[in-house]
């Protein structure tokens, strides 16, 4: 399959298949907390915890990309092997899950897709939930293989600015980007990056599920360009990852997500904000 989202029923027809994998992906929004308590998962589905075993607490930012090392580790311990045909999705509709549909594609695993909708679709189509996800017993054999073009730090972008090598696209909200709205972590200043354009994440998104090709290649066509790198941002990494999962829906290559996100950007004081 070429496109990275997944439906409902390409889902079922996988449903025999036992290189499939589903993980739940979810993750609290920004003052916004998911329901734990009357939770609805896919049946079969393992959580994929992105702010506990898939971040790295010791970068001092939300949600740094963890090694190599440890990605492959922790993916084991969910049964996970290189052959494995991944499925993700949260409990909004697609938020977190494009997150880790990015970590896997640049961890090297391409067989990995999000599905369109997420828990909504699921429940629209009358399938039945459950309220607890299983416990793998089996140790896979997945190997991480790193492809770097997938990240960007600020080192980079900081000397693409000067080259103009680069199309910096910004996933927050219009407020925050133009610097009027505040930011929701303390000691971050407000702005954006110097060039940086800007795509509210919501702006790819029809209620809880992705626009359609068409719409998301117009969308893009006056942001992103195949002969330069497409670095994705946002406050944490986290919506960058919906615009990098939305582009290459929309047939974009070069596609790069900026970790540090400006969680980083704007808490340092050298760094130069427009």
């Amino acid at each position: 399959m070429q496109s990275p989202l997944i439906n409902i029923e390409t889902l079922h027809e996988l449903s025999a298949n036992n290189k499939l994998v589903i993980l739940d992906a979810t993750i609290d929004k920004v003052n916004e907390k998911i329901d734990n308590h009357n939770r609805a998962l896919i049946p079969n589905s393992l959580f994929f915890d992105i702010e506990g075993c898939f971040s790295d607490h010791s970068s001092g930012l939300p949600h740094t990309m963890v090694s190599a090392t440890i990605f492959s580790e922790q993916v084991q311990r969910l049964g996970i092997n290189q052959d494995s045909i991944i499925v993700i999705y949260d409990r909004w509709g697609v938020y977190s899950s494009p997150r880790a549909w990015w970590m896997f594609r640049y961890m090297g695993h391409t067989q990995t897709y999000v599905l369109d909708g997420g828990i909504k679709a699921w429940q629209e189509a009358g399938l039945p939930t459950t309220g607890s996800h299983i416990n793998n017993t089996k140790q896979g054999n997945f190997i991480a293989s790193i492809q770097p073009d997938w990240i960007t730090d600020k080192q980079t972008i900081l000397a693409s600015l000067a080259t103009n090598q680069s199309n910096i696209i910004d996933a927050r909200g219009e407020g925050r980007f133009n610097g009027i709205s505040p930011e929701p972590r303390p000691g971050v200043r407000s702005g954006h990056i110097p060039t940086s354009s800007n795509i509210p994440f919501d702006l790819v998104l029809e209620g809880t599920y992705l626009k359609d090709v068409q719409t998301l290649k117009a969308l893009f066509n006056t942001h992103l360009s195949n002969s330069k790198q497409n670095i994705f941002s946002c406050g944490s990494g986290i919506t960058a990852s919906i615009l990098a999962l939305a582009a290459f829906q929309a047939g974009r290559s070069n596609i790069s997500v900026y970790d540090g996100s400006w969680a980083e950007w704007g808490s340092d004081p050298t760094l130069p904000i427009a």
